[in-house]
């Protein structure tokens, strides 16, 4: 029994996949600034050239390789939203995707990759915001709540902070459970 051959198509699609798998790569460890196409290009086993045929310019490559979807938030009171919150913290804790860290380590360095983060913040937190149960000034108690969770991963997963690395997931969770609930709620 034999295999069916790739079609060209199927090979220009593995080959497009796995640059991108290796631009997240190498975006995530270096940064935008310090990644090249040639590095891209050899970590892929490829000619320079058909990185740029293949995506245009450096900009546009890295573009495609941070997009990430953000989970949609399905609480419907504080309590579920608190927990949705701090579960998806657990899950950032064990390691963000590549794309998403190419993306926290430029945001800092370029400007496209700022815009991206301030963008993909903000629709955060208008979801956190609009969850929050008639809570008064929605959209600073999640922009409060988010740029606070976005503090911790970054220490844990960009500044290795041992307090941070060295405490277990749901321990974070817990201990910062108290001030995520008082951000999301009513005053007291």
């Amino acid at each position: 029994m034999s295999t069916p051959r790739q079609t060209r198509a199927d090979r220009r699609r593995a080959t497009e996949a796995r640059i991108l798998d290796n631009a997240r790569k190498l975006f995530a460890d270096k940064g935008f600034e310090r990644t090249t196409v040639r590095a891209v290009a050899a970590a892929a086993g490829v000619d320079p050239a058909l990185v740029m045929q293949y995506f245009g310019s450096k900009r546009e490559l890295f573009g495609q390789a941070v997009q990430v979807a953000p989970a949609p938030l399905t609480a419907t009171d504080t309590d579920e939203l608190v927990d949705q919150l701090l579960a998806s913290l657990g899950l950032k804790l064990g390691g963000l995707p590549e794309a998403t860290l190419a993306m926290m380590r430029s945001m800092l360095t370029d400007r496209a990759a700022a815009d991206h983060v301030h963008a993909a913040l903000g629709r955060q937190i208008d979801s956190v915001g609009a969850a929050l149960p008639s809570a008064d000034n929605p959209e600073l108690r999640a922009a409060l709540v988010v740029t606070a969770l976005l503090g911790v991963t970054i220490g844990h997963q960009l500044l290795g902070l041992a307090a941070l690395r060295e405490a277990p997931a749901d321990h974070i969770a817990a201990l910062l459970r108290p001030a995520v609930k008082a951000l999301m709620g009513p005053p007291q």
